[in-house]
């Protein structure tokens, strides 16, 4: 290898030369590098001139391969052929427990679920890495190349196992400070919101307020509502105490449980869908699992622990 370095004005040369000639033209390998083509071109005139060797013929219509250049780019293929098989072969065989693995989650999911806890991922899984493939909208994105992916009433596709994390149950959710005192929770089911509350709405939200609580005239004569995209926001503005707002429970399930949040009424409305991790089929890796199995079983502890705080709300896991 010292040798080598020695021969050559530098490894990166090498590279040049072999896109040049494979892609056929230097402004093709330029656009392959991600560089010029006049780039490409003082590469290899550098390499030429440390090697004492013309390995391009230059004709009017372009550079033409000459016999050295073929012979050393036959042997160099070969070489970064050996090279390329090596690697790859090395990453697919290394200890399962070492790959990252892709979490699809939504960005409220990561932020207000997943982070608070996440000294405890590191605790039950060292040394393991995992990478968010974060959602900032709806949870309709296909699954694609995640490792675990959480979404809602996943289609059977026969290519991904489905795990149910639990039923999808909304309830409102504020601030222990904002409006009425901790007592509203006792109200009747529909009329926690009082004339002037602000509510805070996610767009495109499937279900939303109007669908849930249409009973609720008050709802009509509430302050302008908040509106964000995202549902990190919404629930930040709850914790902030800028109103009252939806609490999917798949994802401020730790806010409750802490008391970060409270309920601002007993009603919770189970729909028809269930939150779901979903993974790939086939022999894969075994932290997936235990992943998916310390989420499904951490969410369970928020859940009791919100049964222990408010015995008369009806959640389900």
């Amino acid at each position: 290898m010292s040798q080598l370095r020695k021969l050559l004005p530098s490894l990166n040369a090498l590279v040049v030369f072999e896109a040049a000639v494979r892609c056929g033209t230097f402004a093709r390998a330029a656009r392959e590098l991600g560089v010029t083509s006049p780039a490409v071109s003082r590469t290899i005139g550098r390499l030429e001139g440390h090697l004492g060797l013309s390995l391009f013929h230059r004709t009017p219509t372009g550079a033409v391969l000459s016999k050295d250049g073929s012979e050393l780019f036959e042997g160099i293929s070969q070489s970064f052929g050996e090279i390329e098989r090596t690697l790859t072969r090395l990453r697919r065989d290394r200890p399962a427990s070492l790959k990252p693995v892709v979490l699809s989650v939504s960005t409220a999911f990561a932020t207000h679920w997943f982070m608070p806890r996440f000294s405890q991922f590191r605790a039950q899984f060292p040394g393991q890495e995992i990478r968010f493939d974060l959602i900032s909208g709806l949870l309709g994105r296909p699954v694609g190349d995640a490792d675990i992916a959480m979404r809602f009433d996943h289609k059977p596709d026969g290519q991904h196992h489905v795990r149910t994390l639990m039923p999808e149950s909304l309830l409102p959710i504020r601030m222990p400070s904002f409006g009425a005192p901790e007592a509203q929770a006792e109200l009747p089911a529909d009329s926690f919101l009082r004339s002037g509350t602000k509510v805070i709405t996610l767009d495109e939200a499937q279900p939303d307020w109007a669908s849930l609580f249409a009973r609720n005239k008050k709802l009509e004569s509430s302050e302008p509502e908040l509106q964000f995209s995202d549902y990190t926001l919404v629930v930040q503005a709850a914790l902030v105490g800028q109103g009252v707002a939806l609490g999917w429970l798949n994802v401020v399930s730790h806010l409750l449980a802490q008391g970060s949040l409270v309920p601002a009424s007993p009603t919770v409305v189970h729909t028809r869908r269930h939150c779901e991790l979903v993974t790939r089929r086939g022999p894969g890796c075994s932290v997936v699992d235990d992943i998916c199995d310390w989420m499904i079983a951490e969410l369970r502890q928020d859940i009791s622990r919100i049964h222990s705080r408010y015995p008369s709300l009806d959640i389900r896991s």
